[in-house]
């Protein structure tokens, strides 16, 4: 898919398009400006403005992560820095959901915001087309929402292609962000070095930290609404008492088999879901850290008292009143968060997912005649003889 992207172009994007999402489908592949003011017209007032709070609440935060360049001058007038500046164009890819019914909104705000308070001057959208050939109109009331307005009607690897190496109609880009199916992801993986890329996600996950204090119908529905993503998702809850355990195992099944995802939800708590007794706090943290989860529930009397023993995890959701769907989609922090384990090592996307950090040398006469023989020793000791007499030669 990908060759015959960088081979053919917008006529390998539209044969895919009319194959996989829209049979017939002969483009445009771009969506004209006043065709996303128009559809974004046609989303009902209230959920536009829930959109909008959403995404308030998301940039508040990101514009806390802004990092600034700076500069410092040493005794001898060397100026030493570091210039931080956004990478020149982003593109985003967009989930669609089953026959793009379910856009996946959330992450479109939770992708394009960090973008936008970096400061990236060009942003483009991918997302698949519906059977008809047009685009969610909620996907393209957030673009509206965003002042976004490059936005294309081509899904799956063959958009990752497409945003990587470009086509006739639309540019290549720096850095590609945004989830998807296992193609999408596999297609990220392989262009990934022609472009950055935000990171390779696998299926969602949470841990909860639970003692007494908890609700247990709150836990079981705080486990579900990981379950119901994937099959493949993880759902894990530590306490402290074989009772809350026993409790928490008749909640899971009586509040599953009622939910619309029963199917998946019950297979994720079946493969890859547990209830884990241990003794005690200290613990039940050393087990969490081991797991590294993307999403970490303290649901404890004290939950700020554990905070500190926690080393790894995507995000940390405190106390009883912080389910993980606050974070998933309106309390502002992103949700594009690290997993299967990788949360020892890795981050959330964030603003600086599409920054560049610089570092500027303008050192001084001075300092080249006092660090000049020292300078030379060490190219010498690697032997890189040129190095040594590009200082001595000032």
């Amino acid at each position: 898919i990908i060759a015959n992207v960088r081979s053919r172009g917008d006529a390998a994007l539209i044969d895919y398009t009319a194959r996989f999402d829209c049979p017939g489908f002969a483009g445009p592949i771009r969506v004209k400006p006043q065709d996303i003011a128009r559809a974004a017209a046609t989303v009902p007032a209230e959920d536009r403005e829930c959109i909008a709070q959403a995404a308030g609440n998301i940039r508040a935060f990101h514009e806390q992560q802004k990092e600034k360049s700076w500069f410092t001058t040493r005794p001898d007038g060397s100026i030493l820095g570091q210039m931080v500046n956004p990478v020149g164009r982003v593109g985003l890819y967009v989930p669609g959901g089953k026959g793009g019914n379910t856009p996946l909104v959330s992450s479109f705000l939770m992708n394009a915001i960090p973008a936008l308070v970096a400061g990236v001057p060009e942003i483009a959208v991918c997302t698949p087309s519906r059977n008809d050939g047009t685009i969610n109109p909620v996907i393209l009331a957030a673009a509206h929402l965003l002042d976004i307005s490059e936005v294309y009607c081509v899904g799956g690897a063959w958009a990752v292609a497409a945003m990587a190496y470009g086509t006739q109609t639309m540019a290549p880009v720096d850095v590609i962000a945004g989830p998807g199916n296992i193609f999408v992801t596999t297609a990220k993986r392989l262009v990934q070095g022609a472009v950055g890329i935000d990171m390779i996600a696998g299926p969602s996950e949470v841990c909860v930290v639970a003692d007494g204090s908890a609700d247990v119908k709150w836990l079981a529905a705080d486990l579900l609404s990981q379950a119901e993503h994937d099959p493949l998702a993880s759902a894990i809850c530590i306490v402290f008492d074989q009772h809350l355990a026993d409790a928490l195992q008749a909640e899971l099944e009586e509040q599953c088999a009622r939910l619309p995802r029963s199917a998946i939800a019950g297979r994720s708590l079946m493969d890859w879901g547990a209830i884990v007794v241990v003794p005690n706090l200290s613990c039940a943290l050393s087990v969490a850290n081991r797991i590294a989860p993307e999403h970490l529930e303290l649901s404890l009397r004290d939950p700020w008292a554990a905070l500190p023993y926690v080393k790894n995890a995507g995000a940390v959701f405190m106390g009883h009143y912080s389910p993980e769907p606050v974070g998933d989609y309106f309390a502002g922090p992103n949700h594009v968060l690290p997993t299967l384990g990788t949360a020892r090592f890795s981050s959330a996307l964030s603003v600086q997912t599409f920054c560049k950090k610089t570092s500027i040398v303008a050192t001084s006469r001075e300092f080249v005649s006092e660090s000049r023989q020292a300078i030379a020793t060490l190219a010498r000791l690697e032997g890189l003889e040129a190095h040594a007499r590009s200082v001595e030669i000032r």
